[in-house]
């Protein structure tokens, strides 16, 4: 995954933030080749800022 307008360099140093930000990049732009943690992903549900629609579908497949 690229990104231009983060300091992924300054962020890697908070594993919790970079963790809910790579998270939210993945799901709200796209995986490319990569796939998503379903535990990552439970973990830091609460933290996530999400589309209301993406993580209404995120929801119904996590817990159904």
């Amino acid at each position: 995954m690229r990104n231009w307008s983060t300091n992924t360099k300054e962020l890697k140093k908070d594993k919790k933030k970079y963790a809910v930000w790579r998270l939210e990049q993945l799901v709200n732009f796209g995986l490319g080749k990569e796939k998503l943690s379903k535990k990552e992903l439970k973990k830091n549900w609460a933290s996530l800022n999400l589309d209301p629609h993406k993580k209404s579908f995120l929801k119904s497949l996590l817990w159904p």
